[in-house]
């Protein structure tokens, strides 16, 4: 699998959970992943932020839970931006708020907390020295993010505006869904990694599948009551064994493994209460 150095303007590049007892988090991420850590809040700062990392290479973080968070942790996604500034300044436009006003982490980079129309806290990311998640869609490794909203019309509009996505229907067998594709992605990761577009479309994949970028899912259907939010997916090589080490180490599975179209997936816990999805890849044709 190909290692990440930065993403273009648009993409979704990190993730990472506050939760009120980091250092339990750590282990039970630790656990079920693999994931190394290394804190790298300053020694004299306030909190923790333990970056967990693969063969030595971010992946994804733990930190301190900020006073005034949300009583129960979630995992938050973070959208690569040129500007910080004009990122938060666009989704004003676009009928959302900021959140947390611009601001910079240290020499890391310089982000904002926006949410969309409907509420859906979404994190931008001005790349100073951290430059994202540097190994994705392997085992361990997260895997793509979704936003689950009961507005998908309004979704269209404000994400459009914020970021230039564009969402494509999809069926995918499990009531309607949509493609986050940012025109023009796929040629990037074309030529990264030359014979992408053949090797998908030779797996089933639909057109334009190359630029996706996010999901798109309504809740009226499966959970109408629930708040607009994101969520993040990491690929597993055993999603039966995800769920059942999630347990051992005291997590909940709330939607036990089972099959959809190219993915076998179960939904999670943590302890401390963050839903996360664990999905394995199941190739066409393949038991």
């Amino acid at each position: 699998m190909l290692e990440r150095d930065g993403y273009p303007q648009g993409v979704p590049c990190w993730v990472d959970t506050s939760q009120p007892d980091p250092q339990a988090a750590v282990e039970f991420y630790g656990g079920l992943f693999g994931w190394e850590f290394e804190d790298r809040m300053p020694a004299d700062a306030p909190g923790n932020y333990f970056v967990a990392t693969i063969r030595g290479k971010d992946v994804a973080a733990v930190g301190s839970q900020q006073e005034g968070s949300p009583p129960q942790p979630f995992w938050s996604t973070y959208v690569w931006v040129e500007s910080a500034d004009d990122a938060a300044a666009k989704a004003k436009e676009a009928g959302g708020s900021v959140l947390a006003e611009p601001f910079d982490v240290m020499e890391a980079g310089r982000m904002a907390v926006l949410a969309d129309p409907q509420g859906a806290p979404i994190n931008v990311w001005q790349a100073g020295r951290h430059r994202g998640a540097q190994v994705v869609n392997e085992p361990g490794s997260w895997n793509f993010s979704g936003l689950n909203t009961n507005d998908v019309a309004g979704a269209r509009d404000f994400y459009g505006a914020v970021f230039g996505w564009q969402a494509d229907p999809i069926d995918l067998g499990q009531g309607e869904s949509n493609m986050w594709r940012l025109p023009g992605y796929g040629d990037y990761l074309e030529q990264r990694d030359p014979g992408l577009r053949a090797r998908m479309a030779n797996q089933g994949a639909p057109p334009g599948f190359e630029d996706v970028v996010a999901w798109l899912m309504p809740l009226n259907g499966s959970a109408p009551d629930a708040p607009p939010h994101w969520g993040v997916t990491f690929a597993v090589d055993d999603a039966d064994a995800a769920a059942a080490k999630a347990t051992d180490l005291g997590g909940t599975v709330l939607a036990p493994p089972m099959d959809a179209p190219f993915v076998r997936f179960t939904v999670l816990r943590d302890p401390q209460g963050a839903v996360f999805t664990a999905s394995k890849y199941v190739p066409p044709g393949s038991e």
